[in-house]
């Protein structure tokens, strides 16, 4: 993205992947290419996410599956952290474990608490291929870590036991989206 521009100005808004889809249970591929089909991913990744009032969105929830992610996201200080990591990997989550409610573009509409760390930095790349560390503290870092859970095939629901998975597998079931509800 050139310097100055507003990120997704020029991406189109794609559907979104729903839960259940195979893609959002794959681990994604790293990305070899750092051309311009990267650019506009990255450029429809932030059109998508702004269109569903989102704060992150991983590349397989639009169906891709490459290791890419885009976030607008405050922390708990309500600093804005604007971005993209391409290649990520969660190189640190640590500090105190919270449980909070989360929630998923791909599961629209329902949240469940959800146990995370309040601390956590990913390593990566941008679409231009230079080094990027992005650190992330409450809010933010549960963002980070979620999206890194995408590209690695799994969703916020994989982190829940008990009664809590119990309850958000039954409000998946009777969603107006979910394809066997």
């Amino acid at each position: 993205m050139r310097h100055g521009l507003i990120p997704g100005t020029r991406g189109r808004v794609r559907p979104m992947t729903l839960f259940g889809d195979p893609v959002l249970h794959s681990p994604c591929e790293d990305v070899t290419d750092f051309g311009p089909e990267l650019a506009s991913l990255v450029e429809d990744l932030f059109a998508t996410m702004y269109a569903a009032q989102g704060v992150g969105l991983a590349a397989n929830q639009v169906g891709e599956p490459l290791r890419v992610f885009v976030f607008d996201c405050p922390d708990d200080d309500d600093v804005r952290h604007l971005g993209h990591v391409v290649n990520p990997r969660l190189v640190e989550a640590d500090g105190v474990v919270l449980r909070g409610p989360e929630g998923c573009l791909s599961l629209p509409g329902l949240e469940a608490g959800t146990e995370r760390y309040d601390h956590a930095v990913v390593e990566g790349f941008t679409v231009t291929g230079d080094p990027v560390r992005v650190h992330g503290t409450g809010f933010f870092a549960r963002c980070l870590q979620h999206e890194c859970d995408h590209l690695e095939g799994r969703v916020y629901a994989d982190h829940l036991t008990g009664w809590r998975r119990r309850r958000l597998m039954r409000q998946v079931s009777r969603a107006s989206w979910c394809r066997s509800g």
